[in-house]
């Protein structure tokens, strides 16, 4: 590996007989490419392709859903007080010829369900898309079942898709005689893998016009600009240029007219390092903490301790004396007890990096949740450099 590396550098070896003072500058030489090297490497594993952070405007996948039956369950399909299930499969027996009464079908075997689907953009006629099927009665599970032919409209209210076939579960349950049973995973929730099959093709914005625009995901001043100088600067200069945050006009070159999608792909593999935001985002009710690389901390003391309370109940006995007039009673006795943590004043020196950040915070030896209550300490006290967002 090392002859290896010495070849890319372009460096001799310096095992090879040569003067000591010479071997040192080459060591030096060595020692300084390959830092440069590992540094440029990390650099470019910081940095994304513009197809990860920008869309095309009107290149976009459409949602699709629909609502159908699925059978072949065994006994775990919705029972009769799901009314729908029944009207639906008399609907379904109606079309395929058979006129019965509804109110002699049993449902046990069949199980109401909504259909839900992605329709990728430039979906063509014959296209297969995997589907999601959920159980909208009240059925026990869905394994073992099939979809039947099921209509998948957009918004709409066209259909875009026809959906059928076996349902594969993530999970199984088993069930004996005497109520007990065992299950893994969600049963009422399947997928059937490219079982929809795309009959219209949604309309599209044309690519041969002589502007692009592309929408950020995550509007962001700096990494607009950063997309619009790598455009400029390794397709054709002055050709983009940043609207705001979140939209960015090109000019098709005249290079270019009528080869639109290999100018976008061509422009998608270009890298890009994106602006990340300072951010804590906290999430109180699981107690999770999550910190952005460019959170900062300023010198600050902090003091943190926690109070315990802690109440105990016991039952006593009541005994009248001897010949006494009263009764036996039971009497409740509680017993409170608060304690107090002892927290000392801790000074944090001002942190440099995520790095530091984490060392500091793990220095006070607090607990997720008491995390929280310091972040938004330290927010109010000016000593975060972040924006703390609650979920």
């Amino acid at each position: 590996m090392t002859a290896r590396l010495e070849r890319v550098l372009g460096v001799e070896s310096a095992a090879r007989p040569a003067p000591r003072t010479r071997s040192r500058a080459r060591f030096r030489v060595q020692k300084t490419l390959l830092v440069a090297f590992l540094a440029s490497a990390a650099a470019v594993a910081e940095a994304s392709r513009i197809e990860e952070l920008c869309d095309i405007r009107g290149v976009r996948p459409n949602q699709l859903i629909g609502y159908g039956l699925v059978v072949g369950l065994n006994g775990t399909g919705d029972s009769g007080q799901a009314r729908f299930t029944v009207q639906s499969t008399a609907a379904m027996l109606r079309r395929l010829g058979a006129t019965i009464d509804p109110t002699t079908i049993q449902t046990k075997n069949a199980a109401a369900v909504v259909v839900t689907a992605t329709l990728p953009p430039f979906a063509n006629p014959g296209t297969r898309i995997d589907v999601a099927v959920s159980s909208l009665g009240n059925a026990r599970s869905l394994q073992g079942g099939t979809l039947v032919q099921t209509p998948l409209h957009g918004a709409d209210r066209e259909v875009y898709a026809v959906a059928q076939g076996p349902l594969l579960l993530g999970g199984f349950s088993a069930e004996g005689g005497s109520g007990s049973g065992v299950q893994n995973n969600h049963v009422t929730v399947g997928r059937v893998p490219a079982g929809a099959i795309v009959e219209r093709r949604v309309a599209a914005p044309a690519l041969n016009r002589d502007l692009l625009v592309f929408t950020l995901r995550d509007p962001n001043f700096v990494t607009a600009q950063r997309i619009v100088d790598t455009i400029n600067a390794h397709v054709a200069p002055n050709i983009s240029q940043a609207v705001d945050s979140g939209t960015i006009r090109m000019r098709v070159p005249p290079e270019y007219r009528g080869q639109q999608v290999g100018l976008i792909a061509n422009v998608q593999m270009l890298s890009v390092t994106p602006n990340a935001p300072a951010r804590v985002v906290i999430d109180e009710r699981s107690g999770t903490i999550v910190l952005g690389t460019h959170v900062r901390i300023s010198e600050v003391a902090i003091a943190q301790g926690g109070l315990t309370v802690e109440i105990r109940e016991s039952f006593a006995v009541s005994q009248p004396n001897p010949f006494g007039e009263g009764t036996t009673e039971v009497v409740p006795e509680s017993e409170v007890r608060a304690e107090a943590a002892t927290g000392s004043l801790q000074r944090l020196q001002g942190s440099a990096n995520l790095a530091d950040v984490v060392t500091a915070l793990n220095a006070l030896g607090a607990r997720p949740r008491d995390l929280v209550a310091i972040f938004q300490a330290l927010r109010t006290a000016g000593a975060l450099q972040a924006e703390i967002e609650l979920q």
